[in-house]
């Protein structure tokens, strides 16, 4: 159980507008870029940073989230979670990258956690 990547979030809500900027800024291109048409999202991540763009109401339910944690096990990590008292409020899910769920942690901050797709991903229902 390992997490190999924190990823700060942005909201935007135009994601052509901001992803030259931040390319710029990082001195890197997106790494990722996806839609998302069932929240109404686009997404991008150039290095640690990842940029969400949609439109006020369908930003609202992720922008309490703080981070994001790209880990290798979404299973491992649910299990110890819930175990340490964490409420699991969304997923897990599969998702164009692979498979997620937002986790309430004990003190009430709110982070996404992410397990990227490979041949060994099993998606939990």
């Amino acid at each position: 159980m390992k997490i190999l990547k924190t990823l700060s979030r942005i909201y935007v809500n135009d994601l052509d507008k901001y992803i030259d900027f931040y390319e710029l800024l990082l001195n890197s291109k997106a790494e990722l870029r996806f839609n998302m048409p069932q929240a109404g999202l686009e997404l991008a991540q150039i290095e640690n940073i990842l940029i969400i763009a949609g439109n006020e109401e369908s930003l609202k339910p992720f922008k309490e989230t703080r981070a994001t944690l790209l880990v290798d096990s979404i299973a491992q990590f649910k299990t110890f979670l819930e175990e340490k008292g964490s409420k699991i409020i969304r997923g897990p899910s599969k998702v164009p990258t692979g498979i997620n769920m937002t986790v309430e942690h004990p003190d009430g901050s709110i982070f996404e956690y992410v397990e990227h797709k490979s041949r060994d991903t099993k998606f939990i229902d």
